[in-house]
Formats: structure tokens, C-alpha cells, sequence
């Protein structure tokens, strides 16, 4: 069995950063961290992928982590996102994080400078030695060009702190050969919104999510129907907000998503280059769906 307690059960916002011209905009980051907690989220990302964390600066991803810490007040888990191409400095802020009370750290595998399968089971010891929280990995290979292997994790589950799974390859079968080899041992989250029903009917903790940025409670719901027995329920969720995700995802995350709560009224749409305001006519579509969902007006 895995060595270190669930993180979260349900949904983990893979929360946004809300930006001004020149910083960081902790008003409107307050505010998102109180809706999110407040509709009923089980977890929050800070500074992950959906957080722009490869461009905020040091101090910047410093201050993201100790602020929603602080916000947050234990009334959910906070997961840093302190992974990096240069191990180094993901490990100096990964025990940055874990000393300021983040509950958990998510780390990405290494990008552009890619490892081997056997190399990752090195990085991530190296990551597990200096945190005194759990490890969540994460798996994306869209954007790292790296995967690991199913049977990786059967060795990152022998790691001391590494205790759950992000896994956001898109691959079923190789999804399924992972829960196969490792369920019993390591947690596992789905990171694509499209999957998160099929995830759950394998086993699944949950998901860390894009989508619970928009609709915190109506993510949480597909989950809660899943596990309630209601398997034709969670479904029909996953089929009813298809359309948005595809929407949310139809640009570079977080391009839409940005704009999706800057139309709620949450944050404003400033984006870091190299990630640029949204096309006009995926914007359309953006609107269209949420207009559909009644989330605008």
C-alpha cells in the first residue's frame, strides 16, 4: 500500500493566477481561493501549469504558495506546483513549499531536457529527499515530451513521499495498465477533464482539473454521483460539460480559462508571453458554450 495518506478524494482545482500588468493580483486571488473553497472543492493547485508557474518569477512563486496557504487556512489541502527542468531549483522550491505548509507538492517530469525512464526514478528521489509532504507525479506528455511508463511507477511507488499519480497522458490502455500495476499502491488523479468518469470507474482518487476553475460544484457533483452508484449521473455530466472542456482546451491551457473567468467577472484576461490572448473565433466558441450552460449571460 502507498506510504503516505490521500491527499484529497473529489476534485483539485488546478487554479489560475490572477495577473495585472506587472504582478501578481492577490485581491482577485483571494477571491478565487474563497469561491473555490466555498463551492465545495476538496483540494487547491497553486503555481502549477494552470497557474503559470513556469513564469512567474522566484518571489512571485513564493509568495502564490505562502498567500494561498494562508488563505486557505486548512480548510482544504494546498499542492504547490514546484517542478522544473532544472532539478535543482525545483528542489530548492519544493522544500521551500513543504516548510511554508503547503500539504503537498505536484512535480512535473523534467522538460525539453528530457529524462530516461530510469532517470525519473531518480529525479523524483531526489525531489522525495528534500519534501516533507507527499509527491504527487505528473504525467504530461503533450507538453514535456516524456511519458512514464507504467512500469516507472511501479518504481516511483518504492519512493518514500511519492504517493499519488497525475496522469495526463491520454492513453487509456496504457491508463489502464497503470492502475493494473500500481492502484493498489500509489493514488491516481486523472489530469484531463474528458476522462475524469472513465477514471473514476477504474478506481480513481479523482481529478485535478481545469474545469472546476468555472464549475467548482458541478465538478465535484460528477464525482459525488459517481461514487453515490449513480454511474448513468456522472456520465451524463461528463457528456453535458464536453463541449466547455473542449472549449477550455481548444488554445493553450490556461489561454481560455483566463477568459472564461475574466467573462465571470473573476480575474482579468492578462496572460504571460509566451501565451497571448485568445483567437477570436475560439473565443466565440468559449462564450457560446458557456452561454449554453447559463454560466453567462
Amino acid at each position: 500500500m502507498a506510504r503516505t495518506n490521500t491527499i484529497f478524494e473529489g476534485v483539485a482545482t488546478a487554479l489560475i493566477t490572477p495577473m495585472t500588468e506587472n504582478g501578481v493580483n492577490y485581491e482577485q486571488f483571494g477571491r478565487l481561493i474563497d469561491w473555490q473553497i466555498e463551492s465545495g472543492i476538496d483540494a487547491l493547485v497553486i503555481a502549477g501549469t494552470t497557474g503559470e508557474g513556469s513564469t512567474l518569477s522566484d518571489a512571485e512563486h513564493k509568495e502564490c504558495i505562502t498567500f494561498a496557504v494562508e488563505r486557505a487556512a486548512h480548510r482544504v489541502p494546498i499542492i504547490a506546483g514546484t517542478g522544473s527542468n532544472d532539478t535543482a531549483y525545483g528542489k530548492q522550491l519544493t522544500k521551500f513549499a513543504s516548510d511554508a505548509g503547503a500539504d503537498a507538492c505536484l512535480i512535473v517530469t523534467s522538460y525539453y531536457n528530457k529524462a530516461t525512464q530510469k532517470g525519473l526514478v531518480k529525479l523524483f528521489s531526489e525531489y522525495a529527499s528534500v519534501s516533507n509532504v507527499p509527491i504527487i507525479a505528473y504525467n504530461v506528455p503533450s507538453r514535456t515530451g516524456l511519458n512514464i511508463e507504467p512500469s516507472t511507477y511501479v518504481e516511483l511507488a518504492k519512493i518514500d513521499k511519492v504517493g499519488a499519480i497525475k496522469e495526463a497522458n491520454g492513453n487509456i490502455s496504457k491508463i489502464v495498465e497503470t492502475f493494473a500495476k500500481v492502484g493498489d499502491q500509489l493514488d491516481i488523479y486523472s489530469g484531463n477533464d474528458d476522462q475524469i468518469v472513465p477514471f473514476l470507474s477504474m478506481g480513481s482518487k479523482g481529478v485535478i482539473s481545469v474545469l472546476s476553475n468555472v464549475l467548482p460544484a458541478e465538478t465535484r457533483e460528477m464525482c459525488t454521483r459517481f461514487w453515490n452508484g449513480d454511474t448513468a449521473g456522472a456520465a451524463a455530466l461528463q457528456c453535458k460539460y464536453s463541449e466547455l472542456i473542449a472549449a477550455l482546451f481548444c488554445e493553450v491551457n490556461p489561454i481560455p480559462v483566463k477568459e472564461a473567468l475574466a467573462m465571470m467577472g473573476y480575474c482579468d484576461p492578462i496572460i504571460r508571453s509566451p501565451l497571448y490572448r485568445m483567437e477570436d473565433a475560439n473565443l466565440q466558441r468559449l462564450r457560446n458554450a458557456m452561454l449554453d450552460l447559463g454560466i453567462i449571460q
